[in-house]
């Protein structure tokens, strides 16, 4: 009955992965509680796939992958790419895969997904071309490349392990590596000829990356805002030394605007002092030898450093960037209908004191104004312009009854953050894939070290930063259904489908049983994990292979491919629930292009396994 029931909920949650009318992750959870409430599953075998170190490194690798994203090295080894390969867009794709081969090859087919994927978006839109078409031929190799060395995949050291376990010699580092290649290269070849038939091309919403259309380096640039910023410095006998910001209302008084502060550090040893910025505020008291930037006219700065007795500095292109910075930057803010600012001057309405930001510019129509601020009158459907520190204009966008700030202040909060530190993310990177590579700590403990140092070392912005990269959507599908392998094994359902192969084709002799083994094992590969999967064949095949008195080597080793094939399903491998969000994939793109590369490589493993592993 337990053996029915489970087939049953295999077979409608396969169903309902197809119809593609419900979530995946919702479709997992749904099985997963499916399994407890018949009494397959215990609460805890069923909740177990949570606390699975798979699951863990998964949510580690997304906030590795956006400190790659954040610090700018995606779109640096993207350009670099793009350099190498010309102006072929097909030179790029096979480089692109290469690549992928060669990273997989030393780690997880996890990792190498979740590290290439903001390197392969980043290409994606920067040639102008859907990430659709890249992501699933990324997982693709991706997997293939877990054939190319003995610690590339969890299938190829599990019957590395049932090997000696039985007294079998441990398969060596590279004795897949033959097999591998062959692999890759028939699947780089697929993949190069079917790349504009069978991959989606048309841009989905989920691929969108309109959250960096306003950045605010554009938004400086559209403003023409270097022609409004000026420095000037405060010397030991200039009389504004010691006034508060308020008292001095220069909006009112000289038409401008001071932004910001740069001042040295009165705290520890002056001999090599530090310099930081502050947010120009009501309260804010003016120091000898501060730095102040100031927007205006050129007429009405002069007036202003003429009275006070500042040096005059004018701005250079390259000082812009000074607007944006890891504390602070730039954002567009829009008026709502009922807003208490429509038809209010701007020094009237106090949106320093209250929001503590400066506005800098009105977008009226296509009219941008930057000058005697303090004097226009806000009208409905002005575009403002505002500055001041990234939290600010965080608190800001929350501001829903007066003003709607476009854009997403958050990631440009977050790469400004990250800004120039490419190099140490790029460091952080290697030092996991080593970590791997020389197995110094488990795989999962490895990558949870490198999220910990994108963390500490500033390469992402804070906590809320990393949990706003995870995308819990392929986590919660790839937990919930780690849990199937357990249900399959309990009610018997493996041990009843191999053994019905091995008699129906054990009179075809070793051949047929290696092509029995090798059809099975990739049938459930394509619904249960490549580790489960292995876990539960390997046994089957050594059995079989001493059963028969042949060499179990070639029976494992097809075990070990037939687990790593997984194209069919986006349940199949985690690495397909990672593409299946991000390139905005249906069930049915995974069948499409994954059935045709399975037919292929099962023709092609059959012939090179007896070949290299003879029986």
């Amino acid at each position: 009955m337990q053996l029915t029931l489970t087939f049953l909920i295999l077979g409608v949650t396969i169903l309902l992965f197809m119809t593609n009318r419900v979530r995946p992750d919702l479709v997992a959870v749904m099985a997963l509680l499916a399994f407890v409430v018949v009494g397959i599953l215990t609460p805890q075998e069923a909740l177990a796939g949570f606390s699975n170190s798979v699951v863990i490194m998964i949510a580690g690798l997304f906030v590795v992958g956006a400190g790659i994203l954040r610090t700018g090295l995606a779109a640096t080894a993207g350009q670099l790419l793009m350099k190498w390969s010309g102006d072929s867009e097909r030179r790029l794709f096979i480089l692109l895969l290469v690549i992928v081969g060669c990273v997989g090859a030393f780690m997880s087919n996890t990792g190498t997904v979740a590290l290439m994927m903001p390197i392969v978006v980043s290409i994606a839109i920067s040639i102008q071309e859907s990430p659709a078409k890249f992501l699933i031929p990324l997982s693709f190799v991706a997997s293939l490349s877990g054939l190319m060395t003995l610690i590339a995949s969890p299938p190829n050291l599990i019957v590395s392990q049932v090997l000696v376990d039985n007294g079998f010699e441990k398969m060596s580092f590279f004795e897949l590596t033959p097999i591998g290649i062959i692999g890759m290269i028939v699947g780089i070849i697929y993949l190069v000829l079917v790349r504009n038939h069978l991959l989606p091309t048309e841009r989905k919403r989920t691929e969108t990356n309109g959250g960096y259309i306003l950045s605010p380096k554009k938004l400086v640039s559209d403003y023409q805002l270097d022609r409004q910023l000026y420095t000037l410095t405060v010397p030991a006998n200039s009389s504004i030394i010691g006034q508060r910001l308020a008292d001095l209302k220069l909006p009112a008084t000289y038409y401008v605007c001071l932004m910001k502060i740069h001042r040295k550090s009165a705290e520890g040893l002056n001999l090599l002092p530090m310099t930081y910025q502050e947010m120009a505020g009501p309260e804010s008291i003016i120091q000898a030898d501060d730095i102040l930037y100031v927007q205006g006219d050129a007429q009405n700065i002069t007036r202003f450093a003429k009275d006070f007795s500042l040096t005059h500095v004018a701005f250079s292109d390259n000082e812009v960037s000074e607007l944006i910075t890891k504390q602070l930057g730039v954002a567009e803010v829009l008026l709502t209908p009922h807003s208490q600012f429509i038809n209010q001057t701007i020094s009237k309405i106090g949106f320093r004191e209250k929001y503590n930001l400066n506005i800098i510019g009105i977008n009226r129509r296509g009219g941008y104004k930057l000058q005697n601020m303090a004097e226009h009158r806000l009208r409905f459907g002005d575009a403002i312009l505002v500055q001041g520190a990234w939290d600010e204009i965080e608190l800001l966008a929350r501001e829903t009854q007066h003003v709607v700030v476009i854009g997403q202040p958050k990631e440009h909060a977050s790469v400004a953050a990250a800004t120039g530190k490419a190099p140490l993310a790029g460091a952080i990177m290697l030092l996991m894939v080593l970590l791997m590579v020389f197995e110094v700590f488990t795989p999962v403990i490895s990558v949870l070290i490198s999220a910990v140092l994108m963390l500490v070392t500033g390469c992402l912005r804070n906590m809320d930063d990393a949990y706003g990269n995870m995308n819990f959507e392929s986590i919660v599908l790839v937990a919930a259904m780690l849990p199937m392998a357990t249900a399959l094994e309990k009610t018997g359902g493996m041990v009843v489908l191999s053994e019905g192969i091995i008699q129906v084709l054990g009179n075809y002799g070793a051949y047929g049983v290696l092509i029995g083994i090798y059809l099975l094992t990739v049938t459930f590969g394509q619904f249960i994990s490549n580790t489960a999967t292995a876990v539960l064949f390997a046994p089957i095949a050594l059995s079989a292979a001493l059963a028969m008195q042949v060499s179990p080597t070639p029976f494992m080793v097809a075990v070990a491919i037939a687990a790593s094939m997984s194209f069919a399903t986006p349940i199949a491998s985690p690495t397909n629930a990672l593409v299946m969000t991000a390139g905005g994939y249906t069930f049915f793109d995974f069948v499409k292009i994954g059935m045709p590369l399975h037919i292929i490589m099962f023709i092609v493993m059959m012939i090179a396994v007896p070949i290299i592993f003879p029986f």
